[in-house]
C-alpha cells in the first residue's frame, strides 16, 4: 500500500475518475458520490451493471468496459462486491482507490495494498473531502 502524508489530496490528482455503484436513484450514495466530482468539476464514469446514463453521462457495466483509463476509482457497492471491483482495479492499474463507508472489507484492502494502491478506506467518505451539497 502507498503510504502518502495525504492519501486523499494524492487521489484528487488524478484526471479521471470512476464512480462503481453509481445510482440513478438520486437519494442514493451511488448518486450523491457521482454529484460530488460533478460539483468539484472533476472528469468522473458512473459504473452500473445495468449501463445506460446517469446524471447525463454514459455508464459502464464495468471498469474494463471503459473506453479510457481512469486514475482513481471511488467504490459504492457492498464489501463482497468490493473485493471484486478492487481485483479488477488493480488488474487494470488503477493506483487509487477510495472505498466509501460501508463498502470496505479488509479482503479488498489487502488485495488493493498488494498491489501498491493508494488506498482510502475506514475514513471520511468523498462527500465530506469534497463538501458536497445539494
Amino acid at each position: 500500500m502507498t503510504i502518502s502524508p495525504d492519501p486523499i489530496g494524492s487521489f484528487l490528482t488524478g484526471k479521471r475518475f470512476a464512480v462503481v455503484g453509481a445510482s440513478r436513484d438520486r437519494e442514493k450514495y451511488g448518486n450523491k458520490v457521482l454529484r460530488a466530482y460533478l460539483q468539484y468539476g472533476l472528469d468522473v464514469v458512473p459504473i452500473n451493471p445495468s449501463g445506460g446514463e446517469i446524471e447525463g453521462l454514459t455508464s459502464y457495466p464495468d471498469l474494463a468496459a471503459l473506453p479510457e483509463p481512469v486514475d482513481g476509482v471511488s467504490i459504492v457497492t457492498p464489501p463482497k462486491v468490493t473485493e471484486k471491483v478492487v481485483e479488477q482495479a488493480v488488474a487494470l492499474g488503477i493506483s487509487h482507490i477510495w472505498m466509501q463507508p460501508g463498502a470496505e472489507s479488509g479482503r479488498a484492502i489487502e488485495i488493493a495494498g498488494q498491489a501498491g494502491a493508494n488506498v482510502i478506506a475506514g475514513g471520511p467518505c468523498l462527500l465530506v473531502a469534497l463538501q458536497y451539497h445539494e
